[in-house]
């Protein structure tokens, strides 16, 4: 398979905007993926995210090795913790918290996965996590102990996401979280893609076709959607391929 990253700065370059599937592996059972991958597979989906804040032992890597035989899109690991680390998936999204302080999600954990990637021969991509102020308390708040962004100080979510992008990082990824009352706001995104010569992933809350299309013309480059196709695959029939 091509080298993910290389495979999104193609598609980016070519105005292609990309949609990631969000799979948690606390919330799937294996006996529901074949059935849910279909549904995928007929979609405009062009990869499987992989993880969730909190995902009990092995669980990440029986799970991807079941997804990987019900598809060929690839799947990429967007792990809350090392135990979610498995040589199964395609990709890593190696992942840095710059809209927190905690140092063990700025660069703590990232020095803990490194003795298990040594052994890997995984794709891993570095990419800048902004959590965005959404309405609610999400599980990456409560986990990391850390806050988010405020949706106001939009300034500071540029600059950040900027800082980022100077610090090597690959990728930028603006969260609203799980289950987000509002999407990260389109002029947030706007402004935020600016500024950037790298791609822009923007998640959570998107619940419906029209707030996708909407991530996309304020210019992110992925949307990644999860709790809305766990809680109603029907949405799955809006994003069927022509």
């Amino acid at each position: 398979m091509e080298g993910i990253y290389s495979n999104i700065q193609g598609l980016v370059q070519k105005k292609e905007k990309l949609l990631a599937v969000l799979i948690d592996p606390d919330k799937m059972l294996l006996e529901k993926v074949t059935g849910f991958v279909e549904k995928i597979n007929r979609s405009v989906a062009t990869h499987i995210f992989v993880g969730g804040s909190t995902v009990d032992l092995y669980k990440t890597e029986v799970l991807v090795a079941k997804i990987k035989a019900e598809t060929k899109l690839p799947v990429v690991l967007f792990p809350g913790d090392v135990t979610q680390i498995t040589g199964e998936a395609d990709a890593l999204l190696f992942l840095s918290l710059l809209s927190g302080r905690n140092p063990d999600y700025l660069i703590t954990k990232q020095v803990q996965a490194v003795a298990k990637l040594r052994k890997l021969s995984l794709e891993v991509i570095s990419t800048g996590y902004l959590l965005i102020e959404n309405g609610k308390e999400t599980a990456v708040q409560k986990v990391t102990q850390t806050k988010p962004m405020p949706w106001a100080d939009v300034q500071n979510i540029v600059d950040t996401a900027k800082a980022g992008e100077l610090l090597g990082m690959k990728l930028i990824y603006l969260e609203a979280g799980s289950g987000a009352i509002h999407p990260v706001s389109d002029y947030i995104i706007k402004r935020v893609k600016n500024e950037l010569e790298i791609p822009l992933i923007v998640g959570g809350g998107v619940k419906s076709k029209q707030q996708l299309e909407n991530a996309y013309s304020s210019g992110a480059d992925m949307v990644v959607i999860g709790t809305a196709f766990e809680n109603n695959e029907s949405f799955f029939d809006d994003l069927k391929k022509p």
